[in-house]
């Protein structure tokens, strides 16, 4: 894999030392992997480690030493997530989920996630579970 989107919990795991980190910490240290995050889903990390205590600080520096491309939410990857929520309102996906299945459907890549669920959408990108 060339090229990937990092969901909020494939950052959180490798933050957190969890289940399937050693994945997503194998691409970081890989210099032919390509690895996407969206503003959405760094916010909602930043948002995760500061509601448990990091100093916010720390949080935001921690976050960007990640090695990879940060994605802004534009206007398309707007549209695009927003069109997403028939589809994944009964998988209880939020925002930061749509908006990282968007930038994997606009950049053609997998996804990275550990969030289950997304193991059951049929939405035209690839989703890599990082936990079995």
């Amino acid at each position: 894999m060339s090229k990937a989107v990092l969901d909020t919990s494939a950052i959180l795991a490798v933050i957190n030392q969890e289940r399937g980190a050693e994945r997503v910490a194998d691409l970081l240290a890989d210099p032919k992997a390509e690895l996407l995050i969206g503003t959405v889903n760094l916010s909602e990390a930043h948002a995760v480690m500061v509601n448990r205590g990091v100093p916010e600080r720390e949080a935001w520096g921690f976050l960007a030493g990640f090695e990879a491309i940060v994605v802004p939410f534009d206007v398309g990857l707007a549209r695009a997530s927003g069109k997403m929520i028939a589809q994944t309102r009964k998988l209880g996906l939020s925002l930061g989920d749509r908006a990282c299945i968007a930038i994997g459907l606009r950049e053609r890549c997998p996804v990275l996630t550990a969030d289950r669920a997304w193991g059951r959408l049929k939405m035209g990108v690839e989703i890599e579970l990082i936990r079995d």
